[in-house]
């Protein structure tokens, strides 16, 4: 399987635009997905018309294709039973339409493995090893902090998260690209409102290969090697 994957839109819909024509054309294969790995909403001007964007490409690709997971603003959302504007999505009431979102997000899954790999927002609990589907809890799926890297002990697995920005990973205030740790973890979360761009990975899970996807085609996502 082809997973192509991008985290944290935080309602920049022009950003999540751009990212998605280097995936739509190439989910008429039957062996690729789009996994939306979380916090659609946030600090971008289009929260809304993101979500209305990703529940649109359900509907034409089917929930199984396209795929989304929960990002701790969203789950924000849920713990205040809140509603959505068209900024930031706080709390103003309980119409039908603000229902149609909350049910949307209540539904979202908080991780997703295949082959060698787990898809999540922020993490999982590192210190369960093979057992770590029970042993992480619902707030470090969607919340960790801070991000780990580094070999995981006991499981032969690699991560693939957003939720922290890829400059403060590495400690490159001007670097908002795919960060990979050499040995378990991918972070994609390339602080689109900075940045002005959501980077997209490709997984190829049978292979167990991960590529950035570009304009020009997949190159192969090497460690991260500090500027001296």
């Amino acid at each position: 399987m082809k997973i192509f994957c991008m985290s944290d839109i935080h309602g920049h819909l022009d950003a999540f635009e751009d990212a998605l024509k280097l995936v739509l054309t190439r989910l008429d294969d039957p062996d690729t997905k789009l996994l939306l790995m979380g916090d659609y909403i946030h600090d971008g001007p289009n929260g809304r018309r993101v979500i209305d964007r990703i529940i649109g490409l359900q509907e034409k690709y089917g929930a199984e294709k396209v795929m989304a997971l929960l990002g701790n603003h969203e789950e924000l959302i849920l713990w205040k039973l809140a509603s959505i504007d068209d900024a930031n999505m706080p709390y103003d009431g309980d119409s039908a339409e603000n229902k149609k979102y909350v049910h949307w997000m209540s539904k979202l899954p908080r991780y997703y493995s295949e082959g060698n790999t787990i898809f999540v927002h922020a993490g999982i609990d590192e210190e369960a090893g093979d057992l770590w589907e029970w042993g992480t809890s619902d707030e470090i799926f969607t919340g960790k902090f801070p991000a780990e890297t580094g070999k995981i002990e006991g499981i032969d697995m690699k991560v693939v998260a957003g939720h922290i920005g890829t400059s403060s990973i590495s400690g490159a205030p001007d670097f908002h690209d795919i960060f990979y740790d050499g040995a378990s973890h991918y972070y994609i979360d390339g602080t689109v409102s900075v940045s002005g761009v959501i980077p997209v990975m490709m997984v190829d899970t049978e292979k167990d290969k991960y590529y950035k996807v570009t304009e020009k085609g997949f190159i192969p996502v090497l460690p991260y090697v500090e500027k001296k």
